[in-house]
């Protein structure tokens, strides 16, 4: 159920959301509730546009919600609660020290 509702909101913000702050948004994970009462939805944006892209995906929240009823044709939805996935960001601070360590190994640097 979980890779079904991560397609479909994928979906949603590629195609139906009206919102320009949405449009770079990636929907990197989504856990569902084993009673399926509650689905976290972890994305990932740009580091400038944090603020507003968490604004638009509560005020996109139930208009998501309608949408998946009707796609999925689920007499109940979970309630979408929208996280900001760190890995992508933690990810990019590894690499930047992986690429200093690299260059302080580097023959001729001392």
């Amino acid at each position: 159920m979980a890779d079904v509702i991560r397609n479909e909101i994928s979906a949603l913000l590629l195609f139906k959301v009206k919102d320009p702050a949405l449009h770079n948004v990636t929907i990197v994970h989504v856990e569902v509730s084993n009673d399926l009462s509650r689905a976290k939805i972890y994305y990932a944006c740009a580091p400038e546009m944090a603020a507003k892209v968490s604004s638009g995906l509560q005020r996109a929240k139930g208009f998501m919600r309608s949408s998946l009823a009707k796609e999925l044709q689920m007499r109940y939805v979970p309630e979408l609660v929208f996280f900001s996935d760190p890995s992508i960001e933690y990810d990019e601070k590894m690499q930047k020290i992986f690429q200093e360590i690299a260059s302080e190994n580097e023959p001729g640097s001392v």
